[in-house]
């Protein structure tokens, strides 16, 4: 069993930053894909930013040059950074564990945090 949990959250100004962080339970980490996805009111959950086990990254359009997704295999903590915040970034955002074992797929989500971008 895996147990990821966020954290980093919070009410930001535009073009302000905040960086999420998300620390996973077990000893899988170093081989799961993690992800950052984020779900706005009203709007379906949208992959925002993922990173493989050998650390290959990419991003949604929206936030390529201004987000950046990084992870600390020593630590089981996967982290987002997000710089110039606007507020169409203002979602929950969740944290995404994605393995694969012989031919069993295993996903495995957080609860969740909120980032709100306002002034």
């Amino acid at each position: 069993q895996v147990q990821l949990v966020e954290s980093g959250g919070g009410l930001v100004q535009p073009g302000g930053s905040l960086r999420l962080s998300c620390a996973a339970s077990g000893s899988i980490f170093s081989s799961a894909a993690m992800g950052w996805y984020r779900q706005a009111p009203g709007k379906q959950r949208e992959l925002v930013a993922a990173v493989t086990s050998g650390g290959t990254t990419n991003y949604a359009d929206s936030v390529k040059g201004r987000f950046t997704i990084s992870r600390d295999n020593a630590k089981n903590t996967v982290y987002l950074q997000m710089n110039s915040l606007k507020p169409e970034d203002t979602a929950v955002y969740y944290c995404n564990a994605a393995l694969v074992v012989g031919i069993h797929d295993y996903d495995y989500w957080g609860q969740g945090t909120r980032v709100t971008v306002s002034s």
